[in-house]
Formats: C-alpha cells, sequence, structure tokens
C-alpha cells in the first residue's frame, strides 16, 4: 500500500482501499449546499419519470381507443357557431358521434339526417350528437322537424327525454336544466323516470331537472287554469285545483287526464268527477277503479279524449 495515496491520494490507489471508499461512500461528510443541490435534483428526476410513464400510458390509450364515429347529422346552414376540436366549424361538416356543437348569442346552425329530420339550435345553445338518432341538449333551443317513423328520434334534456312520434316542435332548457317543449305538430312522448306526459300538437309541456315532464296544457288554455298548472308544478297542489277545474274546458281533458294520477289520493275523486263532466266517457268506466289508478281504466279515459288511442302510442312505449 502506498502511503502518499492515504495521506492526499496522490500515490497508485490500493484496490482493497477503493473497495472500503465505495462502501462507505454513503455516509460521507456532505456540505450542506450539496446537500440541497441533491434534495433538488431527486424531485425533477422523479417527476420526469413519472411524465414518461404518463406519456406512455396516453400513448398506449389512444391506440387502443378507437376514433369517434361520423353521425349522419350534417351542418346544412352555419352562422357563427363553433364546435369544440376544430377551429373551424365549417371544416368537418359531419358531426361524430360525442361531439360537442355550441353556438353564441347571435349564431345559429342547422342540422340534417336526410332519413330522420333537421335540427335547429338557437343562440346560446350546447347540444352533443350522441348518434344518429339520439341528441343532447344540455341547454339553449332546439326546433325539430322530423320525417322518420314515429318512435325513431328522441332528444335528451338535463330533466327529460322526448320521444318524437311524427311531429314537429321547439324545446328551450335554461341555465339550470329546465324545459319547455312545444308541439306544433304531431306528438311528442315526455318521459323521465317513469314519468310520462303525452303532448299533441297546440299542447305545451314544462320539464323540471329531478322532477321530470310536468302537466301539459293547450297553448289557448283559460289563463286560471295556465296559473293552476304553474301552482301545481312548484308544489302547491292544494291552491292549484280549485282554478283548473273551475277553468277547464271539455278540449282541457287532456290536462285533466294527466293531473288525475298525479294529485294525491283524496283529491283524485274531484278531479275525475270533473273530468267525467267535460269529457264523453264510455259505458262502464268505474269511478272506483279510475280514483285507484287502474291502468285499464285509465287508458279508457284518455281514449275519451279522441285524440290518440292507447294502443297506439302504447305500442311505441314499448320501444323506448
Amino acid at each position: 500500500m502506498n502511503g502518499d495515496y492515504l495521506w492526499d491520494r496522490s500515490g497508485p490507489p490500493d484496490p482493497a482501499v477503493e473497495r472500503l471508499e465505495r462502501t462507505l461512500a454513503p455516509l460521507r461528510y456532505r456540505h450542506r449546499a450539496e446537500m440541497a443541490r441533491g434534495a433538488a435534483e431527486r424531485p425533477r428526476i422523479w417527476w420526469a419519470a413519472a411524465a414518461a410513464v404518463l406519456l406512455s400510458a396516453v400513448a398506449a390509450w389512444q391506440l387502443k381507443t378507437p376514433p369517434s364515429q361520423a353521425t349522419a347529422w350534417q351542418v346544412a346552414s352555419l352562422e357563427g357557431a363553433s364546435r369544440m376540436g376544430s377551429q373551424n366549424a365549417a371544416v368537418a361538416m359531419a358531426m361524430r358521434t360525442g361531439q360537442l356543437l355550441r353556438t353564441g348569442r347571435d349564431s345559429l346552425v342547422s342540422l340534417q339526417d336526410d332519413e330522420v329530420g333537421k335540427i335547429d339550435l338557437g343562440p346560446d345553445s350546447e347540444l352533443r350528437a350522441a348518434n344518429n338518432r339520439q341528441v343532447m341538449l344540455n341547454r339553449g333551443a332546439l326546433h325539430a322537424f322530423i320525417w322518420a317513423r314515429p318512435g325513431l328520434f328522441v332528444v335528451d334534456t338535463p330533466s327529460a327525454r322526448a320521444i318524437d312520434l311524427g311531429c314537429e316542435y321547439t324545446i328551450n332548457v335554461d341555465g339550470s336544466g329546465n324545459g319547455l317543449l312545444r308541439v306544433s305538430l304531431g306528438w311528442v312522448a315526455f318521459q323521465y323516470q317513469g314519468h310520462e306526459s303525452f303532448i299533441p300538437a297546440g299542447a305545451e309541456c314544462v320539464t323540471r331537472k329531478r322532477g321530470g315532464p310536468g302537466i301539459p296544457f293547450y297553448e289557448d288554455a283559460p289563463e286560471p287554469l295556465r296559473h293552476g298548472v304553474s301552482l301545481f308544478e312548484a308544489g302547491d297542489s292544494t291552491s292549484a285545483l280549485d282554478p283548473i277545474l273551475n277553468s277547464a274546458r271539455p278540449r282541457d281533458g287532456l290536462t285533466l287526464w294527466h293531473l288525475l294520477t298525479r294529485v294525491p289520493a283524496g283529491d283524485r275523486a274531484r278531479v275525475f268527477d270533473r273530468f267525467a263532466q267535460l269529457v264523453t266517457l264510455p259505458p262502464g268506466i268505474s269511478r272506483e277503479a279510475a280514483v285507484g289508478r287502474d291502468p285499464q281504466t285509465i287508458d279508457q279515459c284518455w281514449n275519451a279524449l279522441n285524440l290518440e288511442n292507447t294502443e297506439w302510442w302504447r305500442g311505441w312505449e314499448r320501444k323506448w
């Protein structure tokens, strides 16, 4: 062993001493500045490794996830709209599955599917295309003119599902998820967690988030009836009944029929009695069965309205 190496490391190293130095290296004295640099380097190294792992995972996910499919909805006309994931809405004219379409304060968009119909999206609206036959209106105004067979086209909103039964209609959804549907041609079924409303041409129906579709009424209904429906939708069934029942016309049997299955049990007899005054019921309709919400009796009451027979829309209902 060379003593100079042990003294000032100027001589040739001894193999045994080198092995001992390597073994004891982690325990050697280090200056504070050197320790701080080492501590700062470790997080950078760790984050770099983590980022590399994350990037490789994302790359693998992208390779395994197929791109969204183009739907049959084509942009028929465009005025100031923006599409998520595209700098220019006019570049890609077909909506893709899951794609979000937004309109600004002064913009309008028309979409068309030659086999289904046409959709006009109003200002400040947000629409997502689920597929060829289903879209989601998150907020704003949508006007639909559908020529596909009934039951084919669906518009989901935060508070209800609108099933087209061969018609033309408008849906408005506010920022809180509540909505209003107006039907100008044909029929629309409004549905939410077992709650259903059937809205014919000339009628409208509100829908509330977590409450679903409300009581339909004709646009030309007397003001007291409209006010009573608003009270009922707000949860005040006690104050709502008198103005509805007292002002209802024979045509407003539509409203009373929906009301019959939704009022508290103690109020059903009043609703049925007024319904029976306004609508000519077929022989054999049991007051007791109607008040007890017997399904067959309720369907017979609907048929007495001379709108559409229940066998027609129940047939489409089974397909939803």
